[in-house]
């Protein structure tokens, strides 16, 4: 969970740079990018911990 809230904080800040600083737009491409993988993390994190059990 670390991780995720890591990379969540770098790519958010990574867009407001890249938006705040004149001639950077490839600092918020990358932190869109980040935010992208980011959640492809969560998502794969939680199909990896779903219980696998027969119903009853």
């Amino acid at each position: 969970m670390a991780l995720f809230l890591t990379l969540l904080v770098a790519g958010i800040a990574l867009i407001v740079i890249g938006a705040g600083v004149d001639g950077t737009l490839y600092l918020s491409s990358a932190g869109v990018l980040l935010l992208i993988a980011d959640l492809l993390y969560l998502a794969a994190r939680s199909l990896w911990r779903s219980p696998r059990r027969p119903a009853r």
